[in-house]
């Protein structure tokens, strides 16, 4: 059997150099923050909030501009109000789409938490489907790549709204890079530039030094407790873009006529600009986790997206592991050596939004974040785990070298693979 230990310091030294260049990523991109801070003059009076209404919430009222300075958008609004990230896209597209309109994917399928959102599944729950919206998709190339000859003339008279997934999700498919986020503008900004188009940023934001707002995007969202939260941010969601586009998803989040003028912020302003600031280094951490566990379990045999040293485009690190057994073992090795909870044994449950089981191993300060090392993975073909998260590097080595041994285990001679 291959030592963890070993194969894990192997990698460190392997990726020292990619390990530099994620160290410079995060310096472009926590001067991004820091020049923020300073244009808005972010000071200690800004963490004071509003109770009731929220009405003339100073720190919220600062903290959305430099969210949108940050996102390089008109106009953003950062709430503690969303529930999650789903929460947020689903107040985007609500907002956006009207009876008639048709919302074009074009990654393939969606995420599993937006398909009752759309009206994939479900029914009577007040889906887009049940107001009136249709809903198509291109599907992806056998390769997992966006099918860039559908694309061309892809757009319709009633498409409305491309919704473009920057992350893999539970797919197994290269994540989309910014690059090829702006050539998908381009394509359907040629057929009709009055197409709204929506990027789901989650588990992207500031893993490169631009977001999907500063190549054309019209509108984005994401969740508050995965990157953008530093993992210290207890709740919440953004939505970013052009302005009126913004203030649309805002009036679906709290009622026309109120917009982005209400919500209290329950004294959590200091922790939301806090967060933001911790974001970059908390991605950068990450980022060489994915490096890391992509290079030890590529090196035991198991296919891994992406490869070890491709350039990354999200924080998630898939490794096909095979079997329902092996993602078990490794995610109670995963939570086994977490800070918090790692006395529980993760076992498959259901999870509302989702349509298959789910392992999940998630340790963290805030519950669901994924922000300390987490795994999970559905328990359907071809049983792929999905890592994300990592305030330490140092952290995920300790779990990984954990993980080897659980899985080595579980079948003795895999090493040779």
């Amino acid at each position: 059997m291959m030592n963890g230990s070993i194969l894990v310091k192997e990698a460190e030294k392997a990726l020292s150099e990619i390990f530099s260049g994620i160290d410079a990523k995060v310096k472009k991109n926590l001067y991004k923050v820091l020049s923020a801070y300073r244009n808005h003059r972010v000071g200690v009076h800004h963490f004071a909030g509003v109770s009731g209404y929220g009405h003339d919430d100073l720190g919220r009222e600062v903290l959305d501009r430099v969210f949108a300075e940050v996102m390089q958008a008109e106009a953003a609004i950062v709430r503690v109000q969303f529930v999650s990230g789903t929460h947020a896209i689903a107040s985007a597209l609500y907002g956006v789409l009207r009876p008639g309109d048709e919302m074009l994917c074009v990654a393939g399928a969606p995420y599993d938490t937006l398909e009752e959102v759309i009206g994939l599944r479900g029914e009577n729950q007040g889906s887009l489907k049940d107001l009136g919206v249709s809903y198509r998709q291109l599907e992806l190339t056998p390769e997992g790549l966006i099918d860039w000859h559908a694309l061309q003339t892809a757009i319709r008279p009633e498409t409305k709204l491309v919704s473009i997934q920057r992350s893999c999700g539970y797919s197994w498919r290269p994540s989309l890079s910014i690059v090829e986020i702006e050539k998908i503008i381009a394509i359907v900004k040629e057929q009709n530039p009055n197409t709204v188009c929506f990027v789901d940023n989650c588990y992207g934001e500031f893993v490169e030094d631009r977001e999907p707002t500063a190549v054309g995007a019209d509108l984005i969202a994401g969740s508050l407790i995965k990157n953008l939260g530093g993992t210290i941010v207890t709740t919440g969601g953004y939505v970013a873009g052009r302005a009126d586009l913004v203030e649309m998803a805002a009036c679906r989040l709290t009622a026309p006529g109120i917009g982005s003028s209400g919500g209290a912020t329950f004294d959590q302003n200091r922790l939301l600009f806090q967060g933001l600031f911790l974001a970059p280094q908390m991605v950068g951490e990450a980022m060489k986790g994915n490096h890391l566990t992509a290079y030890v379990f590529d090196k035991l045999g198991y296919p891994v997206n992406p490869t070890p040293f491709a350039a990354r485009r999200d924080v998630i690190q898939a490794i096909k592991l095979g079997s329902p057994e092996k993602i078990i073992a490794f995610c109670r090795s995963i939570q086994q050596n977490s800070p918090i909870g790692s006395y529980l044994d993760p076992v498959p449950s259901g999870m509302p939004g989702y349509e298959s089981e789910l392992v999940m191993a998630g340790g963290t300060f805030v519950d669901g974040s994924t922000s300390e090392f987490s795994a999970d993975g559905p328990l359907r073909e071809p049983y792929v785990v999905f890592c994300q998260g990592g305030t330490h590097w140092t952290h995920v080595a300790i779990a990984l070298e954990a993980a080897i041994e659980a899985l080595q285990q579980k079948t003795p001679n895999r090493s040779q693979g």
